[in-house]
């Protein structure tokens, strides 16, 4: 086999992309990042306006996009995702499991029903579409990327004014996820990996920077900032492309550094 040039490893011309919590965000800059490097793309969030909104900011860039509104906390939404994505683009050839809540309360007043409105979406939905995308399309065609955004509060406990038992517990069951699915569908030819990004200035995590401050959490980090609109953009297509072809199972901190600090 001959070698190929790195911008061949990193080309996903005639790749598929489906991204959950895709209109704006991480997952918004995660687009950006597979689109420019060639895959069409199928965005999904709750709010259709949302939607119209990142898929027009990405059809100005060039990027063939496409939208479906679904609630990934429930399960027919998520099938029926997986399914109409597979109807109106013909392929899933990267997934991306992004979409996600958090609540915060104490652990000894946190609402049972926040609890699990947290963990059906941040867990269950990722597994009921890996599940739907890998049996519809990866598993058949012995190919795939799947990757789980995780975060580094799955790795480690938060200071007490955090509060986010449930989003933090959650964040560790997908690399626990993350991990079982790459020992089992490595036979598939399906990489699975994780990224744990740190703190963003993205609208679910505005509230907690703004409380704490956002000096303040960027102090924490050795290179002394928090995340950016480029700062996922590298690894989303490392894991994505043949770049990454032998890395499964992995999960990568993108934290300026943070989790280096707490011992991650």
């Amino acid at each position: 086999m001959t070698a190929r040039s790195i911008q061949k490893l990193f080309d996903l011309s005639g790749k598929t992309a489906l991204i959950t919590g895709g209109s704006r965000g991480l997952g918004l800059q995660m687009a950006h990042a597979l689109g420019e490097a060639g895959a069409r793309i199928m965005l999904s969030s709750r709010k259709a306006d949302d939607l119209e909104q990142a898929t027009a900011e990405l059809q100005a860039a060039g990027i063939d996009t496409r939208w479906i509104a679904a609630d990934c906390s429930k399960e027919e939404d998520t099938r029926r995702l997986a399914t109409e994505t597979l109807e109106r683009m013909g392929a899933i050839d990267i997934l991306v499991n992004n979409a996600g809540a958090s609540w915060g309360a104490p652990a000894e007043d946190h609402p049972v029903e926040a609890w699990d409105k947290v963990m059906n979406l941040n867990v269950r939905g990722y597994f009921i579409l890996a599940q739907q995308v890998a049996r519809a399309y990866m598993i058949p065609k012995k190919a795939g990327r799947i990757i789980n955004i995780a975060s580094i509060a799955g790795l480690n406990g938060n200071p007490p004014e955090m509060q986010t038992i449930a989003y933090n517990t959650s964040k560790s069951a997908v690399i626990g996820f993350t991990h079982t699915l790459a020992a089992e569908w490595g036979r598939y030819n399906i990489n699975v990996n994780a990224i744990c990004p740190g703190f963003f200035m993205t609208k679910m995590a505005a509230g907690l920077i703004k409380s704490i401050g956002e000096d303040k959490m960027a102090s924490h980090a050795p290179l002394g900032r928090l995340g950016d609109d480029e700062d996922l953009k590298g690894i989303t297509l490392l894991y994505a492309s043949d770049a990454g072809k032998h890395i499964t199972g992995q999960w990568l901190a993108v934290d300026g550094g943070v989790s280096v600090v707490l011992g991650a």
